[in-house]
């Protein structure tokens, strides 16, 4: 197994996927900082309202390829309208409230952002088919986002100068657009795919530009871990329910690890049962081990390898159980330490 060039996170670390429940920010921040002590997070809280969106919030990152919020759906627009102001001042308070609150902090600190392939899919033309739908616009847009990532993230370095800064590129329609999956505007057709190569050439140009080694979350079965690990991703996130235990995936999951990615496990339900159970943490360690005894590699290495996470994000749970989520991950990343 090829070891990481310097760890990245500590070992038996856990952390979130991204969204909460909520509009606080304030107290958002203060959960996550104290909750996940060796990886916490900027939490996102989409019940904010447009801009606190996944694609409102990551189009408010882009340089020059403003957006605006037309009949539900984020669009092209000819310049900054009042949507994209208010995701500027969203990400302004958000950052406030890290740099007041994470101020001494000298770990890993993580940041998310949907990728240049779930933003092409999502952001529409003026004239109402998707950006992927042209790859010249396609390629705008990624290299705006390169742009923009590469000033946020030295923003957050600034702000909090003792974290490493790591980067979440959030991408669950890649599956999608390499597939031809992807609806047209009518919903009555999709688009056609992408060449593998074109996506993971324009992938790795942003994840080159960011300037912090980037883990992609992909909650999708058929996540392409292989063009992950082509695009210089330093971890993968999935969701362990959706992978299954086919000898398929679990050899691009080892083939993975073994070149030196590390895997965030997503191995807790983002909603809760019927039965109102809480996740137990000792159930998530073992569902952990378990796929690591799997892929074949020394349980020693598990905890340096592996950042326990809920499955998705929290944004739809009820806020106690999200709470619940998230201390269950922490737990049971100890657990897999031996503590």
């Amino acid at each position: 197994m090829t070891e990481p060039e310097a760890p990245l996170w500590p070992a038996g670390s856990a952390t979130g996927i991204g969204s909460l429940p909520g509009t606080d920010i304030a107290e958002a921040v203060k959960f996550t900082l104290g909750e996940l002590p060796d990886l916490p997070y900027l939490p996102e809280l989409p019940a904010r309202g447009p801009g606190a969106d996944m694609i409102g919030r990551s189009a408010g990152l882009l340089v020059e390829f403003p957006v605006e919020l037309y009949t539900g759906r984020w669009r092209v627009a000819g310049g900054t309208g009042r949507e994209l102001r208010r995701a500027y001042d969203l990400r302004e308070r958000d950052l406030d409230q890290l740099t007041e609150q994470a101020d001494g902090y000298t770990g890993t600190l993580k940041v998310q952002a949907a990728g240049p392939w779930t933003l092409a899919a999502s952001i529409e033309l003026a004239l109402g088919e998707a950006v992927v739908s042209d790859h010249g616009a396609a390629r705008d847009l990624a290299d705006s986002l390169a742009e923009g990532l590469k000033a946020h993230v030295a923003e957050v370095r600034r702000r909090v100068p003792g974290a490493t800064v790591l980067l979440q590129l959030d991408e669950p329609s890649l599956p999608a657009v390499l597939a031809g999956r992807v609806r047209t505007a009518s919903t009555l057709h999709t688009y056609r795919s992408v060449a593998a190569s074109t996506v993971r050439d324009s992938l790795a140009s942003v994840i080159s530009a960011a300037g912090a080694p980037v883990v992609v979350h992909c909650c999708a079965p058929d996540a392409p871990l292989g063009l992950l690990r082509e695009a210089g991703a330093a971890a993968f996130a999935l969701d362990l329910e959706l992978i299954g235990n086919g000898a398929e995936k679990l050899d691009a999951i080892g083939e993975a690890i073994d070149a030196g990615l590390g895997l965030f496990a997503g191995v807790a339900r983002t909603t809760p049962p019927a039965s109102g159970k809480r996740p137990d943490s000792a159930a998530l360690a073992d569902r952990v081990r378990r796929l690591w005894r799997d892929l074949g590699f020394a349980d020693e290495l598990l905890p340096q390898r592996v950042v326990v996470t809920p499955a998705c994000g929290l944004a739809g749970a009820p806020p106690a159980y999200a709470q619940a989520v998230l201390k269950a991950c922490r737990e049971a990343a100890r657990r897999l330490t031996g503590e």
